[in-house]
C-alpha cells in the first residue's frame, strides 16, 4: 500500500498542531494581556478576550485559536487510536479489495510517538494471522499491508504453494473461484482457498500454473515474515525480506468504505467488514 508521491501528513499535522498551539499559548498568557492594557489606556471597552471592542484580532491569531483544538484532536486520534488507509492494489485479495478504505488500530503493537515512531508504551505484540500495516523496510516513506505469517524465531518454508511453519504444513481447502467487479475483476476465475494458520483461517488466492521460488528461512529476533493473501500477485517477505518490529504501524481491523475506481461505484456490502 503505497503511492508514487509521498506527502508526510503525520509531520505536517504535528507541525500544524505545534504552531497553532504555541500561538494559542502566546495569546492566552501574553498577547491578551497586552491588548487589555492597550484598550484600557485608550479608554476602549475591554472584551472577554482582552481586546478593545473597536478592534479585531489579527487574522493569523484567530485562525490558530480556531484550528488548534481541531488539529490536536485529529493528531491524537490518528497517532494513538486509529488511522485510515486506502488499499491501492490487489495484493491482499480476497481479504482486502482494491479501493477498500480501512481503519488501522494504532495501539495494537505499542504506543509510538508521531514522526519519531519511538515506542513509549507496550500494549501488545503482533500475532500470527494479523493483517498489519508497516513502513516498507527499504523505503520507510511507503506504507505496506500484508498478513503476518512468521513470528520471531519461527522457521518458515514456502514450497508447492504451501506454507510450513516450524516444519508443520498450513492446510489449505479449496472453496471455489474468485468473482469480482470493476478493478477487482482482474482475478476472476482464480482458485480460492481457506488457509488454516492454526490460530485462524483466512482466504487466499492461488494461481496453480505459476510456480514460486522455494523459501526456507529463520525469522530473526524482532522481525516478522509477511505475505499477501493474493499469493502469486504480492511483493512480500519472499522477495524483499523481513519486517523489523520498529516498522510496524498497526493492525487493520475494519473496512469502512469501498470505492470502485473502475466502475466509479460504492460497494455498500463492504462497509463494516471486519478484517
Amino acid at each position: 500500500m503505497s503511492s508514487t508521491i509521498h506527502v508526510d501528513l503525520e509531520f505536517l499535522l504535528l507541525a500544524g498542531t505545534l504552531v497553532t498551539g504555541l500561538v494559542w499559548l502566546l495569546d492566552r498568557y501574553y498577547l491578551r494581556g497586552r491588548r487589555a492594557a492597550k484598550a484600557a489606556a485608550s479608554g476602549g471597552q475591554v472584551t472577554a478576550s482582552g481586546k478593545d471592542s473597536r478592534e479585531r484580532d489579527p487574522w493569523f491569531i484567530e485562525f490558530c485559536i480556531s484550528f488548534f483544538p481541531i488539529l490536536l484532536i485529529v493528531l491524537v486520534l490518528r497517532s494513538f487510536i486509529a488511522e485510515p488507509f486506502r488499499i491501492p492494489s490487489g495484493s491482499m485479495m480476497p481479504t482486502l479489495l482494491h479501493g477498500d478504505f480501512i481503519l488501522v488500530n494504532k495501539f495494537s503493537y505499542g504506543v509510538r510517538l508521531p514522526v519519531l515512531h519511538t515506542k513509549i508504551w507496550e500494549t501488545g505484540e503482533p500475532q500470527r494471522g494479523d493483517v498489519a500495516v508497516f513502513r516498507f523496510p527499504t523505503d520507510p516513506s511507503a506504507d505496506y499491508i500484508k498478513r503476518i505469517i512468521g513470528l520471531p524465531g519461527d522457521f518458515i518454508e514456502y514450497r508447492d504453494k504451501t506454507i510450513f511453519i516450524n516444519h508443520r504444513p498450513m492446510a489449505q481447502v479449496e472453496t471455489g473461484v474468485y468473482h469480482g467487479v470493476g478493478a477487482n475483476s482482474v482475478m476472476n476465475g482464480i482458485p480460492m482457498y481457506s488457509e488454516d494458520l492454526q490460530v485462524l483461517s483466512h482466504g487466499v488466492l492461488v494461481r496453480d500454473p505459476k510456480r514460486n521460488r522455494p523459501i526456507a528461512e529463520h525469522v530473526p529476533e524482532n522481525h516478522y515474515f509477511v505475505m499477501g493473501d493474493n499469493r502469486d500477485h504480492s511483493s512480500d517477505s519472499r522477495s524483499w525480506g523481513f519486517v523489523p518490529e520498529k516498522n510496524l504501524v498497526g493492525r487493520a481491523f475494519l473496512v469502512w468504505m469501498n470505492w470502485d475506481y473502475a466502475g466509479k461505484n460504492f460497494d455498500f456490502d463492504r462497509i463494516g467488514e471486519k478484517i
